[in-house]
């Protein structure tokens, strides 16, 4: 197993020396009874809007307690197969044969916030019918691109109609994007006011909101499956991983975002043994991507040996039981992954050694350097900086630069990178990391306006456009799997994209909190309406 020095495996985790020295948790906190207070790691909301770009990640926790979805998956986990799904606001739904048309009854009497009245497909279209129409830029729009059109035939039934088959289209209509809210209060409040004054039906509804405040969430008493039984639900910015955790410690707040970086968890948890942990499985997907049109990595030799330098097991092994390495585009453990035995580095019996050979065939005999950046998140430092050290060994220099969140992001947008980390969060759903990654039209643009294909793969190079299509014509889920597989192969061939781990996003909660129930997978944001003050 690759070694690593101390600097790496104790990336972004400053907050680590200070857990020993922090107060105990206070008992005075334990009488704030009425309300869940929650750090997340992000310095403010800058919308509370599911439809707009400009979300940042953390905030969803707070804007999934405002709105709902047709369906769900179940409470604390994934839906993988299309018999999965939970209703939500629709009651019932049905499809055709060939899975192109999917029909949705809704739910009658549900009530939008603040008098905004009962929730019709009317709702449900005009949210969808944004995302169709090519002039407005929406959240994850191209998640949509599969619908054609998009109906309200009654009051309480929505059409959606397909380009193409899609037997896992449920999965669609669950993350923030699908979102319901009130097209009368977005039409009244504009974009500037829906921003921090949104209208959903969810269980908790908007008391004050703004830019660089807290964000205060008030029980919605008239939601149609019962009031959440805390009355507040109250979200504090707190960016930096030493102060949130110490707002954790000191009882300040009851939830935090975890820092994903080694050891951070398991400090914690020595610190303070009777906090919870809530985590997801696989959790976020971390891919080295290449830039193909960039020398040397134009070259499969080079990627090649980029790939054979990297022990993804070690690496994952420094996050502990959170870390899972990756094989695959597809996360372990999901249908149409890549399978050990057709991994073609398998039987290499000293892999350095035949990465410092690929090197000296593609010019390289003394190694090289690639000039790249990442992000200053504890979990993209501390994973660049163990693969820096990795590649160092087979001759690779990794001339990193660390920037701010917002700035990898943006510029990421505008193909400046040379090498990125990214870090995505998929469903269980085997073509959509293809879609997100690897297909032609969604490769990155320098002018901000493309996907997020930072490879150029389909581009630069032939790619798997031919076999992603013929994917997403097959109605059939197994069928679909199969050829999903077929994809993984042919990527692993042509090496555009490295996989190195899958990372659990990580909670940590006080003992006081009761959620209701069990986390084991899912999106990286879930419900707190079922939630109750334990005793301890």
């Amino acid at each position: 197993m690759t070694k690593f020095s101390r600097r790496a495996v104790l990336a972004g985790g400053a907050a680590l020396g200070v857990i020993a020295a922090a107060p105990r948790p206070a008992k005075a906190a334990a009488t704030r009874q009425n309300t869940i207070r929650y750090g997340a790691a992000v310095r403010y909301a800058t919308t509370l809007d599911p439809s707009s770009v400009k979300i940042a990640g953390p905030v969803q926790v707070g804007i999934c307690q405002i709105f709902d979805t047709l369906v769900k998956s179940p409470s604390g986990t994934f839906a993988t197969t299309p018999e999965q799904f939970e209703p939500l606001l629709a009651e019932r739904w049905e499809t055709n044969e060939t899975r192109t048309e999917w029909r949705f009854f809704l739910r009658r009497g549900v009530q939008f916030h603040k008098g905004y009245g009962e929730l019709t497909a009317a709702d449900v279209a005009f949210v969808f019918s944004r995302h169709l129409d090519p002039t407005i830029l929406t959240y994850t729009k191209t998640s949509y691109s599969n619908i054609a059109a998009v109906d309200a035939p009654s009051s309480h039934e929505v059409v959606f109609t397909l380009h193409r088959p899609d037997p896992l289209f449920c999965d669609c209509l669950t993350p923030t994007g699908a979102y319901i809210y009130s097209r009368k209060a977005y039409e009244e409040l504009g974009e500037a006011g829906f921003a921090y004054g949104p209208i959903g039906s969810g269980p908790y509804q908007v008391e004050s909101a703004g830019p660089e405040q807290s964000v205060l969430l008030a029980a919605n008493p008239d939601y149609f499956d019962g009031p959440a039984q805390i009355p507040y639900f109250r979200m504090d910015f707190i960016a930096d991983t030493t102060a949130r955790t110490l707002a954790f410690a000191s009882g300040e707040v009851d939830v935090i975002e975890g820092a994903r970086s080694p050891g951070w968890a398991t400090a914690l948890a020595n610190w303070a043994p009777e906090t919870q942990f809530d985590f997801t499985r696989p959790g976020s997907h971390n891919y080295l991507e290449l830039n193909l049109t960039r020398p040397p990595l134009d070259d499969l030799r080079v990627r090649h040996a980029l790939r054979l330098a990297i022990d993804a097991s070690a690496i994952a092994g420094a996050f502990g039981d959170f870390g899972q390495p990756m094989l695959g585009i597809i996360a372990p453990g999901i249908p149409g992954t890549l399978l050990p035995e057709q991994n073609a580095d398998a039987d290499v019996p000293d892999k350095i050694a035949k990465a410092r050979e690929l090197l000296a065939e593609a010019g390289f005999p003394n190694g090289l350097s690639i000039p790249c950046y990442t992000s200053a998140r504890e979990d993209y430092a501390s994973i660049m900086l163990m693969l820096q050290e990795q590649l160092r060994a087979a001759g690779i220099t990794l001339d990193l630069q660390i920037v701010d969140h917002a700035t990898f992001l943006a510029d990421n947008r505008r193909d400046k990178n040379n090498l990125t980390l990214t870090s995505f969060t998929y469903p269980p759903v085997p073509t959509r990391p293809f879609q997100d990654m690897l297909a032609g039209f969604s490769v990155v643009k320098a002018d901000g306006s493309g996907g997020r294909n930072l490879s150029h793969y389909g581009v630069a190079i032939p790619g798997c456009d031919e076999l992603l299509n013929k994917t997403m014509d097959e109605a059939d889920f197994e069928k679909r799997a199969e050829l999903a597989n077929e994809m993984e192969v042919r990527v692993h061939k042509d090496v555009p994209v490295i996989p190195v781990i899958t990372l659990s996003y990580i909670v940590a909660r006080s003992p006081r909190i009761d959620l209701g129930y069990q986390i084991s997978a899912g999106h990286p944001y879930w419900r707190y309406d079922r939630a109750r003050f334990a005793e301890v």
